[in-house]
């Protein structure tokens, strides 16, 4: 069922709008100190927005703050690894350029939920061994730049076909990141289910992504290209368009009835007169999709307005840098001890407190730097950032840089 076809109250979840706002109103409760698992110090606040104006001056000393995006991490050692597979002048066409942008970005965004503590992909080309999202960043690069994803690999091997994606198998995709029981990447058959699901998607949607073997992800660049007006488009657009038509292919999402909503939670201290009663919206990983969608637009001549109408991301290091610089506070300290179910009432808390707190961060930050949000969006706040902030202090505080609470991830939602 698509959203078009869904109660208009859960219709409207599918908008950054709604994220924003219910993730608000657990803050306000928390202000209140009225939720089950999180105690609020505010004034930690300062210290977390400090920790994120030094990783500024460390990763981006006098220089512009880039967009927090798939595209940093193909981006290693000074070397820019999509430029090199793909510089530009190498034949394709400025629209063609941006298809096999968006064929790469949507494959690689959603093979990146948690990959394990143990989990390393080698590259053979660069000699870098890397875990964690950097290394499936790279994995998923050289997927894409292999041509297995493409039904013409011969010609154009720098694509993904929905043909091939709705029939990938668990062992391509194995050998692809080099999962092994020696170096076993966490839900390998959740994420490979989901790329099954996001061919099988497109090609249900031929009016969006390609009609007959030309069907593929990347015709959703060609889809928001007529969207935009004066070669102008909205962000939330990007996401609106990527949560419409994509928002199926979620194994893990929140089902309301025939209609699957995708990275949506349940707090029972939101109550609502109407279908989207209890519901907390996140969007974790389109949200971040709809982010490292925004370069090749701007790549193909789309200027790309109101990105901060978009949210931060509810993901751990963003979450971890709250826990750690002492914003938010465990009532149970024993909860570290636990692994957590992405759904469970403790982590909707903590992923929305998440996104309230990065629009606050974002503000100090802002102040404190002599930036506005023209000149440092919340995007660039992120990259620049929060999640770098939380990475440094996992490693300072934990051994492998572990986030402070372990979550029991099925690949596709967090």
């Amino acid at each position: 069922m698509s959203a078009a076809g869904a109660d208009p109250a859960l219709a409207a979840l599918l908008t950054p709008e709604a994220v924003r706002e219910r993730c608000n109103e657990l803050w306000q409760l928390a202000e209140r100190d009225a939720l089950d698992h999180f105690e609020l110090h505010a004034p930690a606040l300062e210290q977390a927005s400090a920790h994120v104006l030094d990783e500024l001056a460390r990763n981006y000393p006098g220089r512009p703050v880039p967009y927090h995006s798939r595209w940093r991490h193909f981006e290693l050692g000074g070397r820019d690894l999509w430029h090199e597979l793909a510089p530009p002048g190498n034949g394709m066409t400025v629209h063609e350029r941006a298809r096999a942008r968006f064929d790469l970005a949507i494959v690689s965004v959603l093979l990146d939920a948690g990959a394990g503590a143990e989990w390393r992909y080698r590259d053979a080309a660069t000699g870098i061994t890397l875990g964690r999202s950097e290394g499936l960043a790279l994995a998923s690069l050289r997927l894409f730049a292999s041509g297995r994803l493409s039904a013409a690999a011969a010609r154009e091997p720098l694509r993904c076909d929905a043909s091939c994606l709705a029939a990938l198998r668990p062992e391509l995709l194995a050998d692809a990141m080099q999962s092994a029981p020696g170096n076993p990447l966490a839900a390998l058959a959740g994420r490979c289910a989901l790329l099954r699901r996001l061919g099988e998607a497109a090609l249900a949607c031929p009016g969006v992504f390609g009609r007959g073997g030309a069907t593929r992800p990347g015709h959703l660049y060609d889809h928001l290209r007529a969207a935009a007006v004066d070669g102008r488009l909205p962000a939330r657009t990007i996401l609106i368009a990527l949560l419409t038509w994509l928002g199926g292919i979620w194994p893990g999402g929140r089902q309301l009835g025939a209609w699957r909503a995708g990275d949506v939670g349940v707090h029972p201290a939101l109550r609502r007169a109407d279908a989207s009663d209890t519901l907390v919206p996140f969007h974790k990983l389109s949200q971040w999709l709809a982010y490292s969608l925004v370069e090749p637009l701007q790549e193909a001549g789309i200027e790309v307005t109101e990105p901060d109408a978009l949210t931060g991301l509810a993901e751990y290091r963003n979450g971890g840098l709250l826990i750690d610089a002492g914003v938010l506070r465990l009532r149970d300290a024993a909860a570290r001890e636990r692994a957590h179910d992405p759904g469970a009432t403790l982590v909707v808390e903590w992923r929305a407190l998440t996104v309230a707190a990065l629009d606050r961060i974002a503000v100090r930050v802002r102040a404190q730097s002599g930036h506005d949000a023209a000149s440092l969006p919340l995007a660039a706040v992120l990259q620049g950032g929060t999640w770098s902030a939380g990475r440094r202090l996992a490693a300072q505080r934990r051994a492998g840089g572990a986030p402070p609470l372990r979550i029991a991830s099925d690949g596709t939602l967090f």
